[in-house]
């Protein structure tokens, strides 16, 4: 196993533990703030892609796209799967609705990285080595945020009442 490879490992689980953490938690939700997050990664997915120096094959681009189509189908599931709910008390912003995918959507976030492990392995074998560089993880990282931001877009409570909305 090579050191980017490993490193890629090491970044990669801390960052969907983070996630999967934060998916299973009640956290204050800002709708100006839900594309945030999908943008950043795919611009810094891009510059990074753009970097590499290895020739794009077509079976990058294929398995780069089985794995875009998994990716955004979490991350339309993440977004049906979130619920709502009105915290009693605003935080330091002035924020009071919370949101979450709760287990479930923790664990979308593991099936979501071992699907991404077992493509790698895959296409590794098959010579696809783009699907292993920071740059494509990110991208497909900010897929999956993109199609969770796109259903939550679409069904964030109008201010709820209170009352916790799935």
């Amino acid at each position: 196993m090579s050191v980017q490879l490993l490193a890629n490992v090491v970044i990669g689980l801390a960052l969907v533990g983070f996630l999967a953490y934060r998916q299973a938690t009640w956290q204050y939700l800002d709708p100006a703030r839900i594309w945030r997050t999908p943008l950043v990664m795919a611009v810094i997915g891009v510059v990074v892609l753009a970097q590499t120096k290895a020739t794009i094959t077509t079976t990058d681009i294929v398995f780069l796209g089985i794995e875009a189509l998994i990716s955004v189908g979490i991350g339309l599931t993440m977004g049906r799967i979130t619920s709502f709910r009105t915290a009693g008390t605003p935080d330091d912003k002035g924020r009071t609705l919370q949101s979450r995918t709760g287990a479930l959507g923790a664990v979308l976030w593991f099936v979501l990285i071992a699907v991404r492990v077992g493509l790698d392995a895959l296409g590794g074998q098959m010579g696809a080595h783009l699907l292993t560089s920071t740059g494509a993880i990110l991208l497909m990282l900010a897929i999956n945020r993109a199609a969770r931001a796109l259903v939550l877009d679409q069904r964030i409570p109008e201010r709820t009442s209170g009352m916790m909305v799935r």
